[in-house]
């Protein structure tokens, strides 16, 4: 990325249309909504949405774990790349995630914010919620490591 400013939490350089597209692309095995998409994108900030179908559901009618902290990974990638451009070699490194509250069928959204942006690491917070953003069905402590 020569000539342009070193990559900074105060800066993004993709926008959601932009991750959306980069993602469909590097994802193209996925099924459509599965992966959920960037809502928006700001410095330090993206939101995201999922609406999950019933194969994301577990016994009792709730959405699946597995779903959850693939959608709390997802953001925490989307944030990254707003903030580095699309290096699709940027990996999860590390991904702590609490349950708080059941995760009733509906729409799910993410909040995920910068904790530390790094030269190779990148930390994040994710707020996973469905009705209420400041009732948290789920809550992740994400670490990127950048290529």
């Amino acid at each position: 990325m020569a000539g342009e400013a070193p990559i900074s939490a105060s800066a993004i350089r993709m926008d959601a249309d932009a991750l959306n597209a980069f993602m469909a692309e590097a994802f193209p095995h996925s099924e459509p909504g599965s992966r959920g998409h960037v809502v928006a994108a700001a410095p330090g900030h993206i939101q995201a949405r999922i609406d999950p179908n019933d194969k994301a559901l577990r016994p009792g009618g709730l959405i699946s774990g597995p779903t959850q902290m693939g959608f709390a990974d997802m953001a925490a990638y989307a944030l990254v790349l707003a903030h580095i451009g699309p290096v699709a070699m940027a990996v999860t490194s590390a991904l702590n995630y609490q349950f708080l509250r059941p995760c009733r069928p509906g729409p799910v959204m993410a909040d995920a914010y910068m904790l530390r942006l790094g030269k190779r690491l990148a930390v994040m917070d994710v707020r996973v919620w469905t009705d209420d953003p400041d009732k948290p069905v789920g809550q992740a402590n994400v670490t990127y490591a950048i290529p």
